[in-house]
């Protein structure tokens, strides 16, 4: 293993910022950095040495592979946290807009919403999955967010409550609870889990990942953030009364004034509701 790649690996190894997706994701990003510097010609970087040059270097790298706005966005964000954890927080300007990065565009209005079939979930057989996919289903969850699940913490009643450590940048959230769908996927997760969440006591965080990878790959179950989706559009004509504009519904366009205003107020709910912080993010669920 190379010097830089050593050394940033042990950075992450004692900074356990966000939550356990987000140290994984961090760590994959700065060892593919350090690979990357080494090829363009900087072969003895430590990561103390990290400089302006190394980060215009790597963005025109990425500019060059023709990689995703949202991609070198991310990628950024963990340049940003090396240099913070390097004491050179400030050596890197605030905005993407230095280094001519385009704003990321979030409308489709095609939907990428998925369902949970019966059929595919009675092929599930490992008991705590099925109820993970089914608060996938039920809330909106991440994976992560669906395993880590303690039901015996999260219902508060009227709604379920998030522990930071479960969700994606560490952000506690609340969803709220408004149907009979919810209320029973609830009560399956209390019988499944007790007073633990949905990994058994035996099992890792981990391991019950790859359980959930290899069962839903059994069942014929691919791209189960779809479900987030689904959650989002059915939220949206639930609080506005028409449908989002990704299945069908009108565009921001064909609103009226009142009906523009009640749109934002939605998306903002929905936004939180997912873990966003910006309105603009629900336009990757909803179109726009």
């Amino acid at each position: 293993m190379r010097d830089l790649n050593y050394q940033l690996k042990g950075i992450c190894n004692r900074n356990k910022d966000g939550s356990y997706a987000t140290q994984a994701a961090r760590l994959r990003s700065l060892d593919l950095m350090a690979n990357q510097l080494h090829d363009l010609g900087f072969r003895h970087l430590l990561a103390t040495g990290l400089k302006p040059k190394h980060v215009v270097a790597l963005v025109e790298h990425w500019k060059k592979e023709s990689i995703t706005i949202g991609t070198i966005k991310n990628r950024m964000a963990h340049l940003r946290w090396w240099a913070e954890k390097v004491g050179k927080a400030d050596m890197i300007p605030d905005k993407n807009s230095a280094y001519n990065i385009d704003k990321r565009h979030y409308v489709t209005n095609i939907s990428k919403a998925k369902e949970l079939p019966i059929d595919a979930l009675d092929k599930i057989t490992d008991p705590n999955i099925k109820v993970s996919l089914q608060l996938q289903a039920a809330f909106g969850l991440r994976r992560e967010e669906c395993l880590k699940f303690q039901p015996s913490f999260a219902d508060k009643g009227n709604s379920i409550v998030l522990k930071s450590s479960w969700c994606k940048g560490g952000k506690q959230r609340e969803v709220p609870i408004t149907n009979e769908f919810q209320k029973h996927v609830l009560e399956l997760a209390h019988k499944a889990a007790g007073r633990g969440s949905m990994i058994p006591p035996r099992l890792s965080y981990v391991q019950q990942v790859h359980r959930y990878s290899a069962e839903c790959s059994k069942a014929g179950l691919s791209k189960m953030h779809g479900l987030r989706h689904a959650y989002a559009q059915a939220r949206y004509e639930e609080l506005t009364g028409w449908k989002a504009p990704a299945i069908g519904g009108p565009t921001s366009k064909e609103l009226t004034t009142e009906q523009k205003a009640k749109d934002k107020e939605v998306r903002l709910i929905i936004s939180k509701e997912l873990g966003h912080e910006r309105e603009s993010i629900t336009a990757t669920y909803l179109g726009r």
